[in-house]
């Protein structure tokens, strides 16, 4: 499975201002492209949410050759409920420590040059305190599971990944020892996604999407959303199958050739996410009526 590959992780976001601090300024990475659209996504990207959103790419690099954070704000909805299904992504970068340091953005130390920052929204990221790599820093997201041998069974046996160390509690995984790996966590009980709950995502050949489904169907293994084409305006389509792991952890697989088309750097992005935060007045309009906005 050498030619599967991590992309990224998705995060819902209810303040895009306070999140792209926390991406620019504190983390140290760059606004990779920025896309707004009119009506939820066909494939829940957005989640389950039929109104105007937002798409922002942020990463240390080009999605080509990075794993990258997908942010995804509702417009109307403020917060959302933080389960216990993410439970972290780590990042190897001496300067999101030392940025962070700087600005005054809490800190927790939490092992040997190894510190806990939270996003707004509560999500974790642990940031170790060493030089970035050449592949951009981030090195494994940490998933809770409930059964950690039928986890790995479906991970491993069902999508191919490879197991690169375990435990009892912990089993941690990859497609290639050069991209960014998975780590499933027993928690020992039932994982709550809340309504914050995010989305992995991995490209394939595009002539695998279909074998995946009929696969996952043969399995009887939940499929969230059938092979379904997506459209960006004025760029690349691309195919997707949604999956959905024993804990209901949704995985995304896309067809890798579109995919590289559409998630090429776009220069302009940092100055369209600025413009879309400068017009969005829904703040505004919430104070003017005495109002909050919506939680998820």
């Amino acid at each position: 499975m050498a030619l599967r590959r991590a992309l990224h992780f998705v995060f819902k976001v209810g303040d895009r201002s306070k999140t792209a601090t926390f991406y620019r300024d504190v983390l140290g990475m760059k606004i990779l492209r920025h896309e707004e659209f009119e009506e939820g996504c066909k494939a829940t990207c957005n989640g389950p949410y039929d109104g105007k959103w937002s798409k922002t790419m942020v990463g240390f690099g080009p999605e080509d050759d990075h794993f990258v954070a997908e942010l995804t704000y509702n417009y109307g909805v403020g917060e959302y409920r933080l389960g216990n299904d993410f439970l972290g992504l780590t990042l190897q970068s001496s300067q999101a420590v030392s940025n962070a340091k700087r600005l005054g953005w809490p800190l927790t130390e939490v092992g040997k040059a190894l510190y806990l920052a939270e996003a707004p929204g509560g999500y974790r990221f642990y940031l170790v305190d060493k030089e970035q790599p050449p592949n951009g820093g981030s090195t494994k997201v940490c998933l809770a599971v409930s059964d950690l041998q039928k986890s790995t069974h479906y991970w491993s046996s069902l999508l191919g990944m490879k197991v690169i160390e375990r435990n009892e509690k912990t089993v941690l995984m990859g497609f290639a020892d050069t991209q960014c790996k998975l780590e499933l966590h027993n928690i020992g009980g039932t994982v709550d996604h809340g309504t914050a709950f995010g989305r992995i995502a991995f490209s394939c050949p595009r002539e695998q999407l279909a074998d995946l489904e009929a696969l996952m169907t043969k399995e009887n293994q939940k499929i969230l959303n059938p092979l379904v084409s997506l459209d960006t305006p004025g760029k690349a389509t691309v195919e997707v199958v949604i999956l959905a792991d024993p804990d209901a952890h949704e995985i995304c697989f896309v067809g890798d050739e579109a995919f590289r088309q559409l998630s090429q750097m776009d220069p302009s992005g940092n100055a369209l996410l600025n413009k879309a935060m400068a017009e969005d007045k829904s703040d505004d309009w919430f104070a003017k009526h005495n109002k909050q906005k919506a939680s998820a």
